[in-house]
């Protein structure tokens, strides 16, 4: 597929827009290479556009999410655009039955309707800088993994604790290339953020989990928060006094739209990806790991999701958990069949294939063993792996009881380790985190989720991983004894369990029988589980390491971009449709007309509020309609993960033209193998954003203070 794009000085070149899509890019590194691939896709800015330290850039508006999702800030006043989803659960903390925002929505019609949130916080980057030498200083070859990581972490504390940054700034240092480069980010954190606004969840969720992942998307998913600052514009905790934040640099948003082949650019905090995995650990993955984990969550949800349709209560509870629970299980489902559909493992081991021959006509003696050893490893570690992911998924995921024996079992290990005064510590914490927890708990919701989980775990798990308690015995009598007479059933419970002295509160906890059960589980764990697979992760780790600094070796004219960390990135491409199957093709953008053809009335997941369909009914979308139709999404290239949730697609001049927010389904695989033939993700249109807040909430205060623009104009 020959595409062809204007570049730089009005000339014309023909060039395989495939060969440079895809990857996560550090924006301080983007001279260069980069810079040129974004020119051939048509953009306009430069690399100190995109990142400045001295002058102000596209970064002084990117903003991590209270340190998962990525949010932008999109007025001179501090205003935040991230997604519905992300802003989920402070949306739900903040409703209830008689004033509930997830159903009705919120709106702020002025800074002192904006509410404040407790223990969230929003960070900036403001300096990126390499300090891999200094990281490495005292390394040597000869030194065993363990002893190597040992320095390196010295040197990363003494680095960071010697960075140039003003009082109020932070400083931390991230690895990239499987710990073959070091980089450290100096950041600003601001813990007063408000929520400013929210549609409602039948237009901020419109399709729910049946839509999730998936394309055509009719999803207004988009929230509104405001950062505040100190009366010096500095981080300040919530006081009344705070004012609005002035940013260094803001978004303009344009109402010009997009169209097939228009320049976008992703800019955001994506979370983990694993794109340089040999063909032996994508094969365990696929075949099974996610095996597993999906048929976890699938029992899991199907019980929540009945409590959830009959009761409206347990439906608010649980709104945000079940979301949570269901966009992994989607997403794992989506991954193997775009692995196999891109024959993902036979192309690595095609790759793997070529990168032997050349290791062995070069001689390159320090190379040949690696792919053998990833064979052995991944071949010890399969047990393990998969009695983790038991664990954690059964454990301490998605059965609420055993999550929080968990935490209990913590506090009585800090207490042997540490003693009375660890004990308090600890104890202080998580009486405070049951508080939560419990606000949103319901032992009849649970009780069915551990039943069927808790037998999962023992019929599937390996063996050698299974508590004795857990082997040839009746779950179901198990489980109707722990939630008729454990205390962790409820708040009260709770704290009754952990009330005394630190000797009488361990001596409740034993003899209680939800803590018991959850106790063997968790000491499996601890003591059997974790222990083995770190001692063969550090080996995983240290082969990997040398094998992604041998591509990079054997394979100097290939494209290698880090993979994905929590840390900054930018990642490029184009608006495309494309053609997930035989005889079938997507258009890269989908219309309002569309949420009114799945309009389901009363369904949770496919309601549309009466408002919404008497402006699409009089055609009312104001200056955000394309040729008299309201746009509501668009698709594009660019390779994003979890954590671009929230981030900003920008146009080819630096504006803001939607909010991303997913990934297609067969696409999700990109965390493995990213193909620029069927990767997209998903975005809202801003022309959507701004129609909702304007025509349909009347919050003109938020666009009063916004500054458009016509690009294309």
């Amino acid at each position: 597929m020959q595409d062809t794009t204007k570049v730089a000085k009005n000339k014309t070149q023909k060039v395989d827009t495939r060969e440079i899509q895809g990857g996560m890019w550090i924006p301080s590194l983007l001279k260069g290479m980069n810079e040129e691939e974004m020119k051939l896709l048509g953009s306009k800015m430069t690399a100190e556009d995109i990142y400045s330290v001295n002058n102000s850039s596209l970064k002084d508006a990117i903003v991590h999410f209270n340190g998962g999702c990525t949010s932008e800030v999109i007025s001179p006043n501090g205003l935040l655009l991230t997604n519905h989803h992300c802003g989920y659960g402070v949306i739900q903390s903040h409703s209830s039955v008689e004033h509930d925002y997830l159903k009705d929505g919120f709106w702020a019609k002025s800074y002192a309707e904006e509410l404040p949130n407790e223990n969230f916080s929003v960070t900036f980057i403001k300096r990126i800088d390499d300090v891999t030498e200094a990281v490495f200083v005292g390394v040597t070859d000869e030194m065993d993994e363990a002893a190597k990581q040992k320095i390196i972490s010295q040197n990363i504390d003494k680095v960071a604790k010697a960075a140039q940054k003003e009082t109020w700034q932070k400083a931390n240092i991230k690895s990239f290339y499987k710990g073959n480069q070091y980089i450290l980010f100096v950041t600003e954190e601001f813990t007063d953020v408000r929520l400013v606004g929210a549609p409602p969840t039948s237009i901020g969720k419109f399709g729910s989990d049946t839509d999730n992942w998936m394309w055509p998307r009719h999803t207004g998913d988009f929230s509104m928060f405001r950062i505040y600052a100190n009366k010096d514009n500095k981080p300040a905790d919530y006081s009344k006094d705070n004012v609005p934040y002035k940013p260094a640099h803001h978004l303009p948003v344009s109402l010009d739209g997009v169209e097939e082949g228009d320049f976008t650019l992703v800019f955001g905090f994506p979370g983990r990806t694993n794109e340089y995995l040999p063909a032996v650990a994508v094969d365990q993955t696929v075949n099974v790991l996610n095996p597993a984990k999906i048929e976890v969550r699938e029992n899991a949800l199907k019980i929540v999701d009945g409590f959830m349709r009959a009761d409206q209560a347990v439906k608010i509870k649980y709104a945000s958990k079940y979301a949570s629970i269901a966009n992994y299980w989607k997403k794992w489902i989506g991954e193997n069949q775009g692995i196999e559909k891109s024959k993902a493992i036979q192309k690595k081991r095609d790759l793997e294939t070529e990168f032997s021959k050349i290791v062995n006509e070069k001689e390159l003696v320090g190379y040949k063993t690696l792919l053998s050893d990833f064979e052995t490893l991944y071949k010890e570690v399969e047990a393990v792996s998969l009695a983790r992911d038991y664990w954690i998924e059964v454990a301490y995921r998605n059965t609420e009881l055993l999550n929080a024996s968990f935490r209990a079992f913590q506090l009585e290990q800090a207490f042997l380790r540490g003693g009375d005064k660890a004990f308090e510590s600890a104890r202080t914490s998580l009486l405070n985190r049951y508080k939560g927890f419990y606000k949103n708990y319901s032992a009849k919701v649970d009780k069915p989720v551990f039943e069927k989980l808790v037998s999962l775990y023992a019929k599937k798990a390996p063996k050698d991983y299974v508590p004795a308690s857990m082997q040839n015995v009746n779950i179901s009598e198990i489980t109707n004894n722990i939630y008729t007479t454990s205390k962790l059933t409820s708040l009260v419970g709770a704290e009754e369990l952990l009330s005394g002295t630190p000797k009488e509160v361990i001596e409740k906890l034993n003899a209680d029988a939800g803590y018991k059960f959850g106790k063997d589980l968790h000491s499996t764990f601890y003591f059997k589980i974790e222990p083995k697979f770190q001692e063969a992760n550090l080996k995983i780790a240290a082969v990997q390491k040398e094998y992604m600094k041998a591509l990079m070796e054997v394979f100097p004219n290939k494209r290698f971009f880090p993979d994905a960390n929590s840390t900054l990135r930018v990642t490029y491409g184009q608006v495309k449709g494309y053609a997930p199957k035989d005889g079938m093709r997507y258009g890269n953008t989908t219309y309002l007309k569309g949420v009114i053809e799945k309009f389901v009335p009363g369904d949770y997941e496919f309601d549309v509020p009466q408002k919404l369909i008497d402006l699409y009914n009089a055609k009312d979308y104001g200056q955000y309609a394309d040729n008299g139709k309201m746009p509501v999404c668009f698709i594009g290239t660019n390779h994003t993960t979890g954590g671009n949730s929230g981030s900003p697609a920008i146009d080819a001049e630096g504006n803001l033209i939607g909010l991303n927010f997913d990934r297609v389904w067969e696409g999700t695989m990109s965390d493995l193998n990213y193909d620029a033939d069927i990767c997209r993700n998903i975005m809202v249109d801003v022309r959507y954003v701004l129609f909702i807040v304007d025509k349909y909430a009347g919050a003109t205060n938020l666009i009063n203070e916004m500054t458009l623009v016509h690009p294309k104009k």
